[in-house]
């Protein structure tokens, strides 16, 4: 065992570390409740409570973060709740904590290895977002669209299932509510979004739902009828029912019905039919050369129309493209504004803010001219706030807002090891990997032979990319 304070060999009953005097007890007492919380949560995940088993493999995370099973079970949840990137990082953190035997290895080849599905993954979590905003815009209708595809995609993405069972509740639709959250039970039986919503649904409807499989009596009856053709034994004596007696006369006249009906057929098919079949097909005929002549005349109206509606297709693309250049001209101006403005009364933030949001290119000559002078007094001071801000934006887990910060501080000095190494862990995190190994890659070019340039050649590998060397 490895003392956890300073990482010394110590053997294992001992109380305390020879090396640093560190209470072995306490330690022993967290190993132990992250092992208890484990096994909690290997329970719960057997019997498919996978929301209890999340709590409790964070809850074991949380006394030992070294506990690979944990973590790795912890992975395989969040994968079968369709949060891939979840998953992802946690295999990920539990290879970089034991690289060697490591079963989390295999879960990432695996997964690395469909790119395909891995994708279509990630295009389903933007998609979710998509319809998240549709919602937020009241556009509830193509909400439920998307998310119908993206359960296609993704059946096993919990979150789909309530954002689209919520829809149905606002619009009243409860009995597809009912159907939709079902559907989540089945991946996540006490997963406590899904049982809030069922209880909405039972309330509205007066109808409790029921959530366990249904049983039909068919075996039962199939057994009841296997036992009543059976031989019947009464007394001690075999009773064989005998089968049912028809009288020849009636079959004999059921027959020359038939054969009568096969006759009149045959007349009516051999007769009639031919002279039928001649008379449809020349007014078909007819009417294919009306309908040719029609369709042709309307053809042509179509291509006119066509004409003009693309036409006018370009002359309103223009004219939005032209709108939005004026409305970008505007809004650079007015940061530029704002800049100065926050600049003379000494309020660097507001000033940082209002100068990253300024386009250059959109500026005269001698606003240019103003930007410069602004931008050259306030590099270091921006390079410093966009720094820190992405920083504290990436422990808060706010990957996008730290991606968008750090990115402009990269832009004003991309020689800075703390801000490429933050950016690149944001993509990472976020599910960008292209980027991600971009990032790393700057940083290996940037910092050649150093431990920094080892530790983005790692984080590259393990983001199944390749790292590029200088011929």
């Amino acid at each position: 065992m490895n003392c956890m304070n300073c990482k010394a060999v110590v053997d294992v009953g001992m109380e305390i570390c020879p090396n640093c005097g560190f209470n072995l007890r306490v330690q022993r007492k967290c190993f132990s409740l992250s092992n208890m919380y484990y096994n909690l949560g290997l329970d719960k995940a057997e019997i498919r409570d996978l929301s209890g088993a999340i709590d409790m493999l964070r809850r074991s995370l949380k006394f030992n973060k070294y506990n690979i099973h944990a973590r790795n079970l912890l992975g395989l949840v969040y994968f079968e709740t369709g949060e891939a990137v979840a998953a992802l990082s946690e295999w990920i953190i539990s290879k970089n904590i034991m690289p060697e035997n490591n079963v989390a290895t295999e879960y990432i080849a695996t997964l690395q290895a469909e790119q395909a599905k891995l994708d279509m993954i990630n295009q389903t979590i933007k998609k979710y977002n998509s319809a998240l905003k549709c919602c937020r815009e009241n556009n509830e209708d193509v909400a439920a669209i998307q998310l119908r595809k993206i359960l296609n995609q993704n059946p096993k993405l919990i979150k789909g299932y309530h954002l689209l069972a919520l829809i149905y509740i606002h619009k009243g639709e409860y009995e597809k509510a009912r159907k939709i959250l079902k559907k989540a039970a089945k991946i996540d039986k006490t997963n406590s979004t899904t049982l809030r919503f069922l209880k909405e649904v039972d309330f509205q409807t007066g109808t409790q739902t029921s959530l366990e499989p249904r049983r039909f009596g068919r075996r039962e009856r199939t057994e009841e009828q296997r036992e009543d053709e059976r031989e019947r034994v009464v007394s001690g004596d075999t009773v064989i029912i005998p089968p049912t007696f028809r009288e020849t006369s009636t079959a004999a006249t059921m027959l020359n019905i038939g054969i009568g009906l096969v006759l009149g057929a045959l007349v009516v098919w051999f007769l009639v039919g031919p002279a039928n079949t001649q008379r449809i097909n020349r007014q078909a005929d007819e009417k294919v050369v009306e309908y040719s002549g029609k369709m042709a005349s309307q053809e042509a109206q179509l291509n006119q129309l066509q004409s003009q509606v693309d036409s006018l297709n370009e002359t309103t693309a223009s004219a939005q493209q032209q709108i939005q250049t004026a409305q970008d001209t505007v809004a650079s101006y007015e940061n530029l504004l704002k800049a100065v403005e926050a600049q003379q009364q000494g309020n660097t933030s507001n000033a940082t803010n209002a100068l990253t949001e300024v386009n250059p290119e959109a500026l005269s000559v001698d606003a240019r001219a103003v930007y410069d002078t602004i931008y050259k007094s306030m590099q270091s001071t921006m390079f410093q706030e966009l720094s820190d801000s992405g920083v504290s934006a990436f422990d808060d887990s706010n990957y996008t807002e730290a991606i968008d910060k750090l990115s402009k501080a990269k832009n004003i000095n991309d020689s800075d090891y703390t801000v490429l190494n933050y950016l690149a862990h944001a993509y990472r995190l976020s599910g960008d990997t292209d980027n991600a190994i971009s990032v790393f890659q700057e940083i290996i070019d940037k910092f050649p032979g150093t431990q920094k340039a080892t530790k983005a050649e790692q984080q590259i590998e393990a983001l199944g990319g390749t790292v590029k060397t200088e011929e």
